[in-house]
């Protein structure tokens, strides 16, 4: 009768998470020091197990060497707390109209509640973080957003006031790399303040664009509740640059409020982001999916893949 020796093979499930650290390696050590600019909104905002699993994604970022950055909305929660308060919201062409009592409102959502919520969740994860907003520092300094419409009967533009709704001038990357360096992750509520001192909420997405783009960020994510940019048939397009976006836009391929979207990432890649991802923040972990995995997680766009090739 034969002996055999007790089988000592380790469990395939355990193999695979084995094989999945060595596929990530190569990844690892190229974004070792970078920078990473995460736009944090949708209904994974709303959702625990979510918020949960960002803040350990954002932690371990950070415990590998990347530095991440958070900027946060909050459109459903401003919308709640309005009506809770009474204050109705009037919308033109889709966009809230804010006025100063709304935007008072807005900042202390979005300041207050939702940034310290965030602050919260990364630090049960482990991490260290800290909230603030444009008017920190002087770290972003805004103006009123111009908008015009065209009348459809007249063909005559007109001006869309909107209130206390502003884009980002200028961003003082010295305040973000000051709270990096120091070892805790930002997380900054998208409220900017004017010269005047008016404050000014600003969309999360523009937010999130010009915070990277003054960091010169390896990467911009826009968690978004779709899986990316989807063609006409609703299949993943997972590689874009500016000119192919443009026919796509053209073709109505790309609409409603994935425009604005990328208009953001053509913005950042133009403007010294190596390149900016759209993706479902819906999906747990999405964001490792697409950083340490050579199949990626959602829309990679960049200014021209044709170099990078």
């Amino acid at each position: 009768m034969t002996d055999h020796a007790p089988d000592h093979r380790p469990d395939p499930a355990m193999l695979a998470k084995a094989e999945t650290l060595t596929e990530a390696l190569p990844y690892l050590q190229r974004y070792a020091g970078e920078t990473f600019v995460i736009k944090y909104g949708g209904h994974a905002m709303g959702d625990p197990a979510l918020a949960r699993n960002f803040a350990e994604d954002i932690v371990l970022l950070k415990q590998v060497g990347i530095n991440p950055v958070v900027v946060h909305g909050g459109g459903p929660q401003i919308g709640a707390m309005l009506e809770r308060v009474g204050v109705e919201s009037k919308f033109v062409d889709g966009l809230r109209v804010t006025t100063k009592e709304t935007a008072e409102i807005a900042e202390m959502v979005l300041s207050g509640a939702i940034n310290k919520e965030l602050v919260s969740w990364i630090g049960r994860a482990g991490g260290s973080a800290i909230g603030i907003s444009g008017k920190d520092g002087g770290f972003v300094r805004a103006a009123k957003l111009r908008r015009t419409a065209r009348d459809p009967d007249s063909n005559i533009e007109r001006i869309i006031d909107l209130g206390f709704v502003g884009e980002p001038k200028h961003v003082d990357r010295g305040v973000v790399d000051t709270i990096s360096a120091s070892g805790m992750i930002p997380v900054i509520a998208p409220i900017g303040v004017d010269g005047d001192g008016h404050t000014y909420n600003i969309n999360a997405d523009t937010m999130a664009g010009a915070v990277a783009s003054a960091l010169r960020a390896a990467r911009l994510f826009l968690l978004t509740d779709v899986a990316g940019v989807l063609d006409k048939e609703g299949e993943l397009l997972t590689d874009l640059d500016p000119t192919k976006i443009e026919a796509l836009s053209k073709d109505g391929t790309i609409k409603g409020g994935m425009i604005p979207k990328l208009e953001t990432c053509v913005n950042a890649v133009t403007k010294g982001v190596d390149a900016a991802v759209v993706l479902d923040g819906r999906i747990p972990h999405a964001m490792l999916l697409e950083i340490f995995t050579s199949q990626g997680a959602g829309t990679l766009i960049r200014d021209d893949f044709e170099a990078v090739e």
